[in-house]
């Protein structure tokens, strides 16, 4: 018998209910690193690990696997944070507690004014204190983690005009008459 045969519709409702009540409430960027780097590790895509995980919840095997923390990080009041990229992600092997080391050791930077960090497979976005020296930023560009360059730059806002084409698309545009 297939496993999806066995999951009762209440059953399934339930559990679209708790993910939807985790992923509006918690800070899943520890678990979103850890299944990337298993996928990555195994060489399957990220979804069979989210079905491989699904099937362990619902089989009871889950209790045997270590439990996973994500910590939100309140950034203190008052300050600037600008979006960066790093060119380190979790194809890297990096983990979130050894790229706040980095950047506590490398730049100075409060480890409580890290915020919003988002490994992804190749790369990193996070969000740092706009007040970085230039010195600091040149420097953290040839700092490296399981050899691989951080290459940090600063990740541009979208043009805000794209918002007001947006706007505009109802009205009607008053084109010149051919002459």
């Amino acid at each position: 018998m297939k496993f999806i045969e066995r999951l009762e519709p209440n059953q399934a409702q339930l559990l679209k209910s708790h993910l939807q009540s985790i992923l509006a409430s918690e800070c899943l960027d520890g678990p979103r690193t850890l299944i990337a780097s298993i996928a990555a590790e195994l060489d399957v895509d990220i979804l069979e690990c989210a079905a491989a995980l699904v099937y362990l919840t619902q089989t009871g095997q889950s209790a045997t696997l270590p439990l996973v923390a994500a910590k939100k990080t309140a950034v203190q009041p008052g300050i600037k944070m600008i979006r960066y990229r790093l060119d380190v992600g979790s194809q890297h092997q990096i983990t979130l507690d050894d790229l706040k080391k980095v950047l506590v050791d490398e730049s100075g930077v409060d480890k409580n004014n890290i915020a919003n960090v988002s490994i992804r497979s190749l790369y990193t976005l996070i969000d740092l204190p706009d007040a970085m020296p230039p010195d600091i930023f040149q420097h953290l560009k040839t700092v490296e983690i399981n050899q691989q360059k951080l290459d940090i730059r600063r990740v541009k806002m979208r043009n805000k005009k794209r918002g007001n084409l947006l706007n505009r698309r109802g009205k009607t545009r008053h084109h010149k008459p051919d002459v």
